[in-house]
């Protein structure tokens, strides 16, 4: 099976890869593991040295790599490029506080010496999806080489040239041979991997149902694994919010990546009160938005990623059409070719519709009326996800308390519940379990050692 790079805008082919066979992968695992026992034992101040000279590969090659991201998943040029400067910022944020982080600390006991020490676990095996081809990896990989771990991606097959471009970057920015490597394979290879002695522990970021499949795989290898699965977030627009604002920022996360991110609000419910000042400004907002070739600097919408997610996305906003929902805006595909989909807004919506109930992976923005303050709380619970919320209101005191209402890794107030670098990001739920982000996730893949000397 050849692995195609096509062009979502016009589905014309990029590049095609031979996949390595399992064992292949395999022989790279270990050679990748052999690598690790040097790299753990590289001083520090080296290993994030080389992690911020990686940051500046990134910035000399920053058009380059925009260009790349747009020709494989059709992210929009503007978008890349504050992608790859989003890259920049996590390297420089882990090359200046690992050190601290990850110091030794003192435990007062009746011990002469008690504390406890934080040591690399050992190959990390990165199952990375292609919706934010270059962050997603860098989030994960920049606190795993920190810590000095060393790296395994195996990246999503829709962006096989990125993948290739990331070990690239890193070889160019001085690491050592084998401690980040790319391998391209089907996803049969990866059970003989996580099986192997020579992964240690596994980040993937995906769909739920290949989260149960790698979480099966590493419990019974006794393997840690952080699971990053996507979720539905709630948009919760009370009485006395700033509807102008909130509009504004409704669409603006909505859009982010064509509406393909997991973080991105994708359930937009509204109390009675703004419910009809929010839905017109939102649906004269997304007509404003520039559809077209990703390329442009202007264009805040290009195509979705594949034919599968047009397909999915189209069956999602038909099913909420057939059930009484009412199409304000979009609802079509752009064009014959290329998976262009018009940014669609729909009101009227219910619980029983599919953009209520799944992820909806696109630009869409379905918007629910509810009853009252309480019923929004109870709707924005109900899910099976729980990655973020953002709860708008002038009474910041009020929109605190029903933030940590939430059933979310996530809860914002007058704000978007995209992630920060600075801030833990994660879920619960089906989410998934573990953190990106933050000095916490520099815990997520070391082994957190007491150590005591006794008199």
């Amino acid at each position: 099976m050849t692995i195609v790079s096509i062009n979502p805008a016009n589905e014309q082919v990029n590049k095609e890869f031979e996949p390595i066979t399992p064992d292949q992968a395999l022989e790279i695992c270990k050679s990748v593991k052999e690598a690790f026992y040097k790299w753990k034992d590289t001083n520090i101040d080296d290993r994030t040295a080389l992690l911020r000279r990686f940051g500046t590969v990134l910035e000399g090659k920053k058009a380059e790599y925009a260009r790349l991201m747009g020709i494989e998943m059709g992210r929009t040029y503007t978008q890349a490029l504050a992608e790859i400067d989003t890259c920049i910022k996590i390297c420089n944020y882990f090359t200046d506080n690992s050190k601290t982080w990850l110091q030794d600390e003192a435990i007062k006991t009746e011990y002469a010496k008690s504390y406890v020490c934080f040591e690399p676990l050992g190959v990390v095996l990165a199952i990375m999806p292609w919706n934010y081809p270059f962050t997603q990896v860098i989030r994960c990989a920049a606190p795993a080489l920190a810590a000095g771990n060393v790296v395994v991606l195996k990246h999503s097959n829709v962006v096989p040239m990125c993948a290739v471009a990331l070990e690239e970057a890193f070889k160019a920015a001085g690491f050592p041979d084998k401690v980040f490597r790319t391998i391209i394979t089907t996803h049969t290879a990866l059970p003989k991997l996580i099986k192997s002695k020579y992964i240690d522990a596994i980040s993937l970021t995906g769909g739920t149902d290949a989260g149960k499949a790698v979480a099966k795989l590493a419990a019974s290898n006794i393997k840690k694994v952080v699971l990053e699965l996507g979720g539905s977030n709630a948009f919760v627009v009370l009485a006395d919010a700033d509807v102008e604002l909130a509009a504004k920022k409704a669409v603006e996360t909505r859009i982010a990546s064509t509406g393909q991110s997991c973080s991105a609000s994708k359930r937009f419910i509204v109390v009675p009160e703004v419910a009809d000042e929010f839905s017109r400004r939102v649906v004269e907002i997304t007509k404003s938005l520039v559809v077209g070739d990703q390329l442009d600097p202007k264009t805040q919408i290009g195509p979705l990623a594949n034919n599968e997610q047009l397909q999915k996305l189209d069956e999602q906003v038909k099913d909420a059409i057939a059930k009484g929902a009412e199409l304000e805006c979009g609802g079509i595909r752009v064009g014959n070719k290329g998976f262009i989909y018009q940014p669609t807004v729909l009101t009227g919506v219910k619980k029983n519709m599919k953009v209520m109930k799944e992820e909806v992976f696109g630009p869409v923005i379905p918007i629910i009326k509810v009853r009252n303050e309480e019923e929004a709380i109870k709707l924005a619970n109900s899910t099976d996800y729980g990655l973020g919320a953002s709860i708008w209101t002038r009474d910041v005191k009020r929109g605190e308390e029903i933030a940590k209402k939430m059933e979310s890794g996530m809860a914002c107030v007058n704000r978007g519940a995209n992630s920060d670098f600075r801030m833990p990001f994660g879920g619960v739920k089906k989410s998934g379990i573990g953190r990106e982000f933050s000095r916490f996730s520099l815990f997520e893949f070391v082994n957190i050692k007491t150590v005591i000397v006794s008199s």
